[in-house]
């Protein structure tokens, strides 16, 4: 199931309890050893909470789920981060690229979003291209992991139809012409490819900064391709390409969360910005939401006291208090398609720590 699948299941599940752990994890032997005790104590501190708050009959169901849990979950398969989130009528494991600040426990009736919202708006696909002068490899990755291999008509490239003959070899301009060709066919079949598929997917090419130059010369689509990481002539596995790749990705990331900063502020004299958490709930509740940003160190408690007001909270564990508003405004404005952002760079604060453009 896709994470907004997830989300859409759980954003509005009332259930009491809904019980939601989180916790940092780790990719490698031997950190990920600590990494089965963490759940063990998350778990039975989880069991410790509900024990005393409600009788074993109404929350059978959950409790054996708990139990069941480290079983489940295979401490050598594990990504940066964890998160649970089980209820007498729900059972989801999601595995996220993302850190959480804290390990934590949250039982109440819905569920903690906050780490689902990020590990949605951060989830990002991508196409790795392998491109040698001998033949080239398409993949599907996502966060730093193979999807699938793409297995087409045009691809995998076993080897460069475009090829110098011996007599010519010491003729520079022919050598030039034939490579352009094989990179023009390249090109040509990967955009062929993404617009079939997602004309938003952007490409990083594993190759030689020779390859990388031609085949922007000649592409069709330049902008989707927003990096080269240099190939390694040895053998380099497939989730090797995707992790290097997933370097460069990230790093186009953070390109486009200026230029989301950048937009909001260019907003503010369009009077289209908002900065009061309230007025930002309804204004996304209402659909009116098109960029939400929200600096990653910002969370606010909140308890509703009305169907579109609430009171802010400092103490996200008291019973009846959402623990971040935040996360369901984000998922108002998602659901309602709408652009996300949460970013680390300080450069929002000068517009505040959650900032909203609207439609209208």
């Amino acid at each position: 199931m896709s994470i907004r699948s997830i989300l859409e299941k759980i954003a509005t599940e009332e259930n009491n309890p809904c019980v939601t752990i989180s916790l940092n994890t780790h990719r490698t032997h031997p950190d990920n050893q600590q990494d089965g005790i963490v759940l063990k104590n998350l778990i039975s501190e989880a069991k410790e909470r509900i024990h005393e708050e409600f009788s074993d009959r109404e929350v059978s169901g959950v409790l054996e789920k708990l139990d069941a849990l480290h079983d489940k979950i295979d401490i050598n398969y594990l990504l940066d981060s964890l998160h649970i989130y089980i209820s007498n009528d729900t059972e989801e494991i999601v595995k996220s690229t993302w850190p959480v600040a804290e390990n934590s426990v949250y039982i109440d009736d819905h569920f903690a979003l906050r780490p689902l919202v990020i590990e949605y708006n951060r989830a990002r696909r991508y196409m790795v291209l392998q491109l040698a002068v001998d033949g080239a490899k398409l993949f599907l990755c996502e966060n730093g992991n193979v999807v699938e291999e793409v297995d087409s008509e045009a691809f995998p490239y076993h080897e460069n139809p475009h090829y110098v003959p011996k007599q010519r070899e010491s003729d520079a301009e022919y050598g030039d012409n034939v490579m352009k060709e094989f990179y023009r066919d390249v090109d040509k079949a990967l955009v062929n490819y993404i617009n079939e598929r997602d004309k938003n997917l952007k490409v990083v090419v594993i190759t030689t900064e020779g390859n990388y130059s031609g085949l922007q010369e000649v592409a069709t689509r330049p902008q989707i391709y927003i990096g080269y990481g240099h190939i390694d002539h040895g053998e380099q596995k497939p989730h090797q390409l995707a992790e290097q790749a997933w370097e460069i990705v990230k790093e186009n990331m953070q390109h486009e969360r200026t230029e989301a900063i950048e937009e909001l502020q260019a907003a503010v004299s369009e009077g289209k910005v908002i900065t009061d958490l309230l007025d930002i709930y309804l204004a996304a509740k209402d659909g009116n939401g098109e960029l939400l940003m929200v600096h990653s160190d910002f969370t606010q408690p909140v308890k509703m006291t009305g169907e579109r007001e609430f009171e802010i909270k400092e103490d996200s564990k008291e019973p009846g208090v959402i623990d971040d508003i935040t996360s369901l405004i984000a998922w108002e404005v998602i659901s309602k398609g709408g652009r996300v952002v949460s970013t680390s760079q300080d450069q929002l604060k000068s517009l505040g720590e959650i900032v909203l453009k609207t439609r209208w």
